[in-house]
């Protein structure tokens, strides 16, 4: 499936299903570089535990969250994060020459739940800053079961769909709409998330 082909089923399922879902939206070697980074920083100590909220209303809450994250910067020099990034950058410029969206800007973060670990179900999008508009995510684990557990469950009006936090799935959704929620893992489980945003 070439890019555009990509871009197209992942729009597609969004307009028609409330969220698009493909299982090579991005590289193999790519995500299996981007693990070893995310495996990297939490040996290092340098992911911190994530929080609810933003600016005054932060706050973090382990019955509600219990994922680790790190930043990922705009500017990194990572040649990993950095082919990433302009994947992500290739895909809004797609997104707003084809559906006229007025993305102008993204933030994107490791995210590691350990075993135990979940995300209540919730928005991405904040109470009190709007700026949110896409969500994306996609997955870094290699020979995922589902008795692992650690499944994405996304919310539509219409029902729901648990999605496997395999190595390779990417899911595009509103972060003003779309409901979801990460199940408790029992094993390590490692992912990209980021919101595509017009500020």
């Amino acid at each position: 499936m070439v890019l555009n082909e990509k871009y197209e089923f992942l729009i597609n399922g969004l307009i028609e299903d409330e969220f698009g879902m493909l299982e090579e939206f991005f590289p193999r070697e790519l995500l299996l570089n981007l693990r070893s980074n995310a495996e990297q920083y939490y040996q290092l100590g340098l992911m911190a535990p994530a929080g609810i909220g933003r600016k005054f209303s932060y706050e973090k809450n382990a019955k509600v969250r219990g994922d680790l994250i790190r930043w990922i910067d705009n500017n990194s020099d990572d040649q990993y994060e950095k082919a990433f990034l302009e994947s992500v950058h290739d895909f809004i410029s797609y997104l707003n020459q084809s559906c006229y969206t007025g993305i102008n800007d993204f933030e994107f973060h490791y995210a590691f739940y350990d075993e135990g670990s979940f995300y209540r179900r919730h928005k991405d999008q904040f109470n009190n800053d709007f700026g949110r508009k896409f969500s994306l995510v996609s997955y870094l684990n290699e020979d995922w079961k589902s008795a692992d557990g650690g499944q994405l469950v996304v919310y539509t009006q219409q029902s729901s769909k648990k999605i496997e936090p395999r190595l390779g799935t990417t899911v595009f959704f509103r972060s003003d709409v779309t409901e979801h929620e990460v199940l408790l893992s029992h094993a390590p489980r490692f992912s990209i998330a980021g919101w595509l945003k017009k500020v």
